[in-house]
């Protein structure tokens, strides 16, 4: 069923192939363009709600720090600390002697306290400071509207619900926007700070000072923040939430919850947080805080507008869109050239091996292009040529080919004629009673059927030795009758291991011509047949040693390496040497085999064939 849908042409297949990676590519980068877009909205939402909470923050921040230091330096001001000191047990200022001396001190310790008043950067959201002393009879106070004052504002103060908490602290504590004491305006809010003030000598309190900061400070920076319909802004301060509605500070009335920290986000400062909320309605929303520093627990936070992301990711989607038909397009285009540049060529090559295989072997020059296709096209064009040459030159071959079995036919008739003609000398001789050229005769007869008959590369050890002693007989009426060749076989099954043809020979010859021969006297060889056990497999070995001139460690060296073979004794087996035999041997059965020579000079001569056991007809070794 599925290979019905498996493309069949070049063209097909070219055209699903680049469909497939066109189809890959575009969901990958489809996949990879999403999520790259979609961290990078986030993170670009993110650090935009950052950037802008960290500008607000850093003015409220640097307004806040000044107010504090104001109130700081009033606390640790010679001049306040004289005035308070010296009118801490006085009744109110009055036209009394007394009074008139303190007078001009009280005056001149409110023109210092007014000329840093005013020389306070964030002065404008102080609308209220009170420098009192312990009993609230004498104060010193400055406003930043044109309200009127009474002399019961310092006692006022003490008597509002915050004053203790804060008069107590050790630090400065945050409660929070209040209602101040004096609020001429219903939803009028302000943060209080109230600090106690030391004498300077001992750490005795002798006064406090009450600054009241006006909730237009925050106003004034959290108005103008970059805010979507459905985001929100919070200032918190403590466990108490702040939201701007209607340019007025109030407290918020929008609960969530939190989810936990937002993974993998990147922020411009080390201390912004990010955090997952979850809104009334059930909605997931992002939440992003920052620390206003300076103040202990005061934070400005953001909530990330929904719709606002939802805008920014139809823009990034229609990009997204926009990049996979653009990937489409190019596949589409891709398509069309490969079936240009490829299957074109294609159908002319198919068309030319079609007209080769009517017979047509001409050339055709327009299938050789100049690219990798005409390179093929050109290897088509060569067949063809090459199968014309071939097809003559089989038509040469087939001719010679009749007149080499003419030939052949011929020269068969050689051995067979040699063959009959010894077997005649044979019988001549046998009747006229000379039997010793009647079994030299015999002997070379087999000696030159076995050449002549037998092609196999393996005979069985039997046929080697029968080989051997035929042979044999022939140099024994050379030489006379004064050399003999002894065999000692371990056992009758040695004679159907497999050795190969023309062992044996070429050494006999060798102990012959080289060793007995020089030596002048008669001689003796002994071929030596047994079985040796090998790790568990056997092997066979062949000793063949004579009584000769024996040889020194160099001509060892040579006669293996086949430096003195083919010397020109011998005609008949010239060809065939002792570096020959290793060589077949060591070829079939491998390295650790072949043969090694043992000789003393003047002594003995001892040729070690070392073959593995195989019986003749198997393939198994034993």
């Amino acid at each position: 069923m599925i290979k019905r849908f498996i493309p069949k042409t070049i063209r097909d297949k070219i055209t699903a192939v680049t469909a497939c990676i066109t189809f890959i590519i575009t969901v990958f980068t489809v996949s990879v363009c999403f999520h790259v877009f979609q961290n990078f909205l986030i993170k670009n939402q993110i650090q935009a709600a950052e950037f802008s909470l960290q500008v607000a923050e850093n003015h409220i921040s640097t307004d806040m720090r000044n107010i504090i230091y104001f109130a700081n330096w009033c606390g640790a001001n010679t001049n306040v600390i004289h005035y308070l000191d010296s009118f801490k047990d006085e009744p109110k200022l009055s036209s009394s002697n007394k009074s008139s001396v303190l007078k001009p001190l009280a005056l001149e310790t409110y023109n210092r306290v007014k000329e840093e008043y005013y020389s306070t950067a964030a002065n404008e959201y102080m609308s209220r400071v009170i420098i009192s002393t312990l009993n609230n009879n004498n104060f010193l106070q400055i406003k930043a509207t044109s309200y009127g004052s009474s002399s019961k504002d310092a006692q006022q103060v003490m008597n509002s619900s915050f004053f203790l908490d804060l008069y107590e602290n050790p630090d400065l504590l945050w409660i929070g926007f209040v209602q101040p004491p004096f609020a001429y305006r219903e939803r009028e809010l302000a943060v209080p700070i109230v600090r106690p003030i030391y004498n300077q000598y001992n750490s005795k309190i002798i006064g406090w000072i009450y600054v009241e900061v006006d909730s237009q400070l925050f106003t004034d920076y959290l108005a103008p923040f970059p805010l979507a319909e459905d985001s929100f802004l919070f200032l918190s301060i403590g466990d108490k939430n702040y939201q701007l509605s209607d340019g007025q500070i109030a407290e918020n009335s929008i609960s969530y919850s939190l989810e936990g920290p937002v993974s993998q986000t990147s922020t411009l400062s080390d201390q912004t947080q990010v955090q997952s909320i979850r809104m009334e309605d059930g909605s997931l929303r992002t939440l992003v805080r920052y620390p206003i520093s300076g103040l202990d627990g005061w934070y400005l936070s953001q909530v990330l507008s929904v719709q606002q992301f939802h805008q920014q990711n139809q823009i990034y989607t229609l990009l997204i869109i926009g990049i996979c038909i653009a990937i489409l397009s190019m596949g589409a285009l891709l398509t069309a050239l490969l079936n240009r540049i490829i299957s074109r060529p294609l159908k002319q090559l198919s068309g030319k091996i079609s007209a080769i295989a009517n017979g047509d072997f001409s050339r055709d020059p327009q299938i050789e292009w100049d690219h990798e296709l005409g390179q093929i096209g050109r290897g088509i064009n060569s067949m063809a040529a090459n199968i014309v040459a071939l097809m003559d030159k089989r038509v040469a071959d087939e001719k010679q080919k009749k007149d080499l079995e003419y030939q052949i036919l011929q020269s068969q008739i050689n051995p067979h004629f040699l063959y009959n003609t010894l077997n005649s000398i044979k019988w001549m001789a046998t009747i006229q009673n000379a039997t010793g050229i009647a079994d030299m005769t015999t002997a070379l007869a087999r000696l030159l059927k076995s050449v002549s008959k037998n092609t196999a590369s393996v005979v069985p050890l039997k046929a080697e030795l029968d080989l051997v002693k035929d042979y044999f007989l022939i140099q024994q009426y050379r030489y006379g009758g004064g050399i003999t060749l002894d065999f000692q076989i371990e056992s009758e099954d040695l004679y159907d291991c497999e050795i190969h043809r023309f062992t044996l020979q070429p050494i006999i010859e060798n102990a012959l011509f080289h060793g007995i021969e020089p030596k002048g006297t008669a001689g003796d060889i002994t071929v030596t047949v047994k079985s040796l056990d090998n790790q568990g497999k056997k092997d066979l070995e062949i000793r063949v040693t004579d009584n000769g001139v024996g040889m020194t460690s160099e001509m060892i060296r040579d006669i293996l390496s086949n430096r003195q073979e083919n010397s020109g004794k011998t005609d008949f087996f010239r060809h065939v040497g002792i570096s020959n035999v290793n060589q077949r041997i060591r070829y079939d059965y491998g390295p650790r085999y072949g043969i090694t020579i043992e000789s003393c000079p003047g002594s003995f001569t001892t040729m070690i064939i070392l073959q593995p056991y195989i019986i003749f007809g198997s393939t198994d070794m034993k």
